[in-house]
């Protein structure tokens, strides 16, 4: 358990944070610029969970906590955090999420916008800022040695939230026709 005694700790000041192992990088670091992403994503989907019922809430909660653990994994490089490393195991768990949400819906015939209900328009923002989350762990790649199981979860959790976004729009979903506004 992490226990935060003191919040304003001044080591920041000049630029530089420190990661789970204690080394200091600068605040623009890939590594921070990809979990200020993931906690970016995580803040969007707590907003989401203002406009889900109990049972979507609590997926949700599930995946708040995942995208913690996500964290902590890239929070700690190296063999040191070891014990923190994230399995297959949550990506599993969505792929099959994934299936039961989609297959109550109706088949795709044309791309979806984002929108419809307000539920669904948070769904697809917090998809947007998970894909952001995304492209920040493959630029963070280039340059580290990453658990691949970090972006297999993020790649699922971008497709678990657009099928959300569809569900909280009873399948009634807004589709793009092209050239629609010419």
């Amino acid at each position: 358990m992490v226990r935060i005694d003191r919040v304003t700790t001044r080591g920041g000041d000049g630029g530089e944070t420190s990661l789970g192992d204690g080394s200091r990088v600068a605040k623009d670091d890939a590594r921070i610029e990809a979990i200020g992403c993931v906690d970016e994503a995580n803040a969007a989907i707590g907003l989401l969970r203002l406009h889900v019922g109990p049972d979507h809430d609590a997926m949700l909660g599930r995946i708040q906590n995942d995208l913690f653990d996500l964290g902590a994994d890239l929070c700690v490089p190296g063999a040191g955090g070891d014990r923190l490393r994230l399995t297959d195991a949550p990506s599993t768990r969505l792929e099959a999420e994934v299936a039961a949400m989609n297959a109550s819906l109706p088949p795709l015939t044309s791309f979806v916008l984002p929108g419809g209900t307000a539920a669904a328009a948070h769904a697809h923002l917090a998809r947007t800022t998970v894909r952001r989350a995304e492209r920040a762990l493959v630029r963070l790649a280039g340059e580290a040695v990453l658990n691949p199981a970090l972006l297999r979860y993020l790649n699922r959790l971008s497709d678990h939230l657009f099928v959300l976004g569809r569900v909280l729009n009873a399948g009634q979903d807004v589709l793009w026709v092209p050239g629609a506004n010419r």
